[in-house]
Formats: structure tokens, sequence, C-alpha cells
């Protein structure tokens, strides 16, 4: 069986990396109010509300989570890497939580020490939230913007990581197939995705057995979904939902993934419901080229903006430039969306480790949308495209 979560001796390689830097900027400790930095370091996942929540990692001292009681018996059923937990009743409370955590500090004796944040606000904010900065209460402190700590550790997977999204590419295959052997027309594209879902999520779940959980809020073993990114309203990248049933004629968007550890990778096709027209399979031919025209710039030490410059260079050819919506894509790991951008005005450079996603598309208003992403692992010798989905016309018409 695969490994399943984030070995202990990688979050205290992570905590480990962390220190040094701190040590490096003359830092004495990082206050992180992301809960995905807090997952990446600690491997302990909640839900961020309107209660405040932070992780505290000092140079000198123990690793501490402050936030509400109610996640105190939490956190012992998730991670050893947090060694205190301090916490107040809820919020707002009769002293607001931020007052607590300004006396949760002066505990820990870095109320006059300099305190790095990936938020000077002291709290996430989500929820209709309300309250002082946490710099308001720690006048003596000397705080600083240190985002950029687990944000830049994040951009090299790990070989963990990386046997994670391997992994979860697995999982996205199985929904994706359903997903299209279950699509028909006359069919509401959400019954479609639920009843592929559910039967990967299950076969998922029993081939890795009882030692599987999803790890990130929201998430389900595996899923597949269209999103409603059908007929016109594939023309609309970021479509939420569809009214009608699908129909025979209709471009179809489709994607699909799965959470393993906390991680997933990226699978998107572009399908026709019965033949496509010719104007269809001009579109998919062009966008497969330039989907194609990426694989072959990506790579170690490549900057990211000549690979979108390579792939707009095959739509401007085309007569299509004026149907791009966005970049060719972004990070992948913990969350849908993180660093590198794969976009005209990022001058860094790929470095092998990186996860990304590869998808050019073109969208014609009123007509359709024309997208594959896959999720690229960047190496030392050039890449491995993870996801393995067919990616040829011919294997993605549905009969209607």
């Amino acid at each position: 069986m695969p490994k399943l979560t984030i070995s202990d001796n990688e979050y205290k390689t992570r905590v480990k990396n962390v220190k040094r830097e701190l040590v490096e900027r003359d830092i004495d400790a990082l206050y992180l109010t992301s809960s995905v930095s807090i997952f990446y370091l600690t491997g302990f996942s909640h839900i961020p509300t309107e209660r405040p929540a932070a992780l505290v990692i000092p140079v000198n001292g123990e690793i501490t989570f402050m936030g509400p009681m109610l996640e105190a018996d939490h956190i012992p059923l998730k991670t050893r890497i947090i060694e205190r937990v301090k916490t107040y009743f809820d919020y707002p409370g009769e002293r607001h939580p931020i007052n607590k955590f300004a006396e949760f500090l002066k505990q820990m004796k870095l109320h006059n020490k300099k305190i790095g944040t990936d938020n000077l606000a002291g709290a996430s904010g989500t929820w209709g939230y309300k309250g002082p900065a946490i710099s308001e209460k720690l006048r003596n402190a000397s705080m600083s913007l240190a985002k950029d700590i687990v944000e830049d550790m994040r951009l090299i997977k790990s070989e963990e990581e990386i046997q994670f999204i391997k992994e979860s590419a697995k999982w996205a295959n199985l929904a994706h197939s359903l997903l299209q052997e279950y699509s028909r027309a006359g069919l509401w594209d959400l019954d479609v995705a639920l009843a592929a879902s559910y039967e990967a999520s299950m076969i998922m779940k029993k081939t890795l057995g009882e030692e599987y959980e999803p790890q990130r809020l929201g998430s389900t073993p595996a899923s597949a979904r269209f999103r409603g990114q059908v007929g016109a309203k594939s023309a609309i990248p970021h479509s939420i939902a569809v009214k009608s049933p699908m129909k025979k004629g209709d471009t179809l968007i489709s994607g699909a993934g799965s959470d393993v550890g906390g991680y997933s990778c990226e699978l998107e096709r572009t399908m026709f419901l019965g033949t496509p027209t010719t104007k269809q399979k001009t579109y998919f031919e062009t966008m497969l080229k330039a989907q194609d025209r990426a694989f072959e710039v990506l790579g170690p030490e490549i900057k990211c903006s000549v690979v979108d410059e390579a792939v707009a260079a095959v739509f401007k050819k085309a007569r299509m430039g004026r149907l791009m919506r966005h970049h060719t894509g972004h990070g992948l790991g913990l969350e849908g969306h993180e660093r590198p951008w794969i976009d005209i005005g990022n001058e860094k450079l790929l470095k092998p480790g990186m996860v990304v996603s590869c998808e050019p598309g073109i969208y014609e208003l009123g007509f359709g949308g024309f997208r594959h992403s896959d999720t690229i692992l960047i190496t030392d010798a050039g890449t491995e495209v993870l996801t393995y989905y067919p990616r040829d016309i011919d294997s993605l018409v549905i009969p209607a």
C-alpha cells in the first residue's frame, strides 16, 4: 500500500528549515494564521472560521498552537509536531481572542521580540471576523511580514509529496473514466458528477484500506465534474453550474482530482457529446497544439514567461489569440492554485521538484471552450507528465 500521510521526519525537517531561515533573518519566531501553512508544517488540518487561530514557531521554545478550545482535543489526534496548545473559549468572548494571544505570546517571552508573520492582523479574518491587530497589543514587539518563508518552501516538492500527487493521478484517472462513461444526452451534469465521484471514491477507499482519510477541508477521496462547463457555458472557464441537461452537440470541459495526504493532481479534458463539428475539431486541435508546445518548452531553468509566450504564439498563429482568457498554468500541491504562475509576467525559473498544471485554453462566447489540463513534474532531465488520461479527440467523443 502507498504511504498516505507525510512522515513525522519530514514535518520535523520542514520546521528545522523554518527555524534556520528565521535565524538567517534575525527573527525570533514565526507567527502563522494560514490553515494551509499550519497543515504543511504540522499535519494538523482544521476548519478556519471567524475564530482566530495561529501557529507560533519560535527559534527557541515549543511549537505552539493558539486557537479556540474546540480544537484542543482535535490537535493530538492529527499531529505530534505541535508541542503546546493554548486556547480561549470562543469568539468574540468576554475578552477578545487577540488579547488572549498577546498574553500567550508574553508567556512565551516573545512580547518584546522580533516576530515574522504571514498576517500582520494576527487572524485570518474569515467569516465576518473583526478585531484589533496583534501588533496593537504587542507594542514592544517588532512584527514584519514573512509570508514567503513557507510559500518558498512549498515551491519544491519533496519525494513524499511527489508520490502523493502521483497516487492522486491514478484515482483522478478512474474518476474521469467513470465521468465519461456515465455522460449521456438528457442527463444533468451534476448527476453524472455525483455518480462518478461516489463510485471512484468507494473504490479508492476500499483499495487503500482503513488507513485512508481525506486530509483537507471540503475534499472527497476522488472526484470528477463538469462544474457547469457544458455546451455554450464551456466558454466560461470558471463557470459554476448550468441550468439545462447535457444535449447532443455539446462541448464539455471536465475536471478530476483526488485527495492523497492533502495533495491533489489536476486533470481536465475537453470532450464532445456526439460527433464534433468541423469548427469544434479545429478549435480542439489548435488547443492540443498549444498544449503540446507547452510540453516541449517546460523544463528546468526555463522562465515561466517563456512557456506562456510559446503557448500564446500558437494561438496567435492560428488567429485565435483573442480567444485566450488565462495563462498557461500554475503550481499544484496542497492548493488548487499556488506558485509558480506560468504567466507572461513571471520571470522566475522553473526548478526540479516543482509541480505545475499545463492548461492552455481558448473560449468563444456562445460557442464553447477548449482546454486540457495535465499535471507536470519538473525534473533534472526535463519533465514528467503525471496525469495520463487520453488527450486525442477520438478518445474523447461520447456517443450521443
